[in-house]
């Protein structure tokens, strides 16, 4: 099998492709064994090595799970749709609920939070025009689902702004941040999302429980206030695998 430019694909590489076209074929449905290096390499005329480098490929990829001593497995997890636009509604958080709700059924567990006052990142600083040695409350959580970690969040908004609110504290209580603004009389109402795919750091993969060899999605959300000022700034990664971006609207 040749590329694109015409070239030979390595054999570790074409056995990947093989495998992924019979799982969206449903060949090999979510949790079912895959072929082992034994069957593979025989198979493949490779060496066991090279049939184990392509189901390491799945696995990378997030189409798969190694699980010690059994083989390898079609990944069970179906991704969480993020509704983006939805999500983010003022009748979704306004009215108390979360905004997690607007994705899944499924319930979302925070496994880990600190809040901290801290003087943040240079970039912070200038989002929220924050003077000099102004402060920020830092929000940092992980994110779980079916005890899989899915996301890691860090969300900064002005302590000056929040200080003595319940977004000081782990718990800010129904309809979560937003509606803590809300109540402090600076209600977001209006939005901005950037999105990147990036290789993870080493921590952000240890966090999420990842391969290093597997992207995530880098998505960086200004809330502003009426006044166009920024009073938060949200930076999430999120395991690639774990997430479809959902951006439904009309024209």
């Amino acid at each position: 099998m040749a590329d694109e430019s015409g070239d030979e694909q390595p054999k570790y590489l074409q056995i990947a492709d093989a495998l992924k076209a019979a799982i969206e074929l449903g060949t090999y449905g979510p949790g079912a064994r895959l072929p082992g290096e034994n069957v593979l390499a025989p198979q493949y005329s490779v060496s066991p090595m090279t049939a184990r480098r392509a189901l390491r490929m799945l696995t990378s990829q997030g189409l798969a799970e190694s699980r010690k001593g059994a083989g390898f497995f079609v990944q069970a997890f179906q991704p969480i749709r993020r509704r983006g636009i939805q999500r983010l509604a003022r009748d979704q958080w306004g009215s108390g609920k979360s905004i997690w709700t607007a994705d899944e059924s499924r319930p979302l567990d925070v496994d880990q939070v600190t809040v901290e006052e801290l003087i943040p990142p240079a970039h912070i600083q200038r989002m929220l025009e924050l003077g000099n040695g102004e402060t920020a409350c830092a929000r940092s959580r992980r994110y779980t689902l079916d005890r899989r970690p899915v996301m890691i969040a860090t969300s900064y908004l002005p302590y000056s702004l929040v200080a003595g609110s319940a977004i000081t504290q782990a718990d800010t209580g129904p309809g979560g941040v937003y509606s803590r603004l809300a109540d402090l009389g600076h209600p977001p109402v209006h939005f901005r999302e950037e999105i990147r795919g990036l290789l993870p750091t080493s921590q952000e993969a240890a966090a999420l429980e990842m391969s290093l060899e597997r992207p995530v999605l880098k998505i960086c959300r200004t809330a502003f206030a009426t006044d166009q000022r920024a009073v938060e700034v949200n930076e999430m990664t999120l395991d690639s695998a774990s997430y479809v971006l959902d951006y439904e609207f009309d024209a």
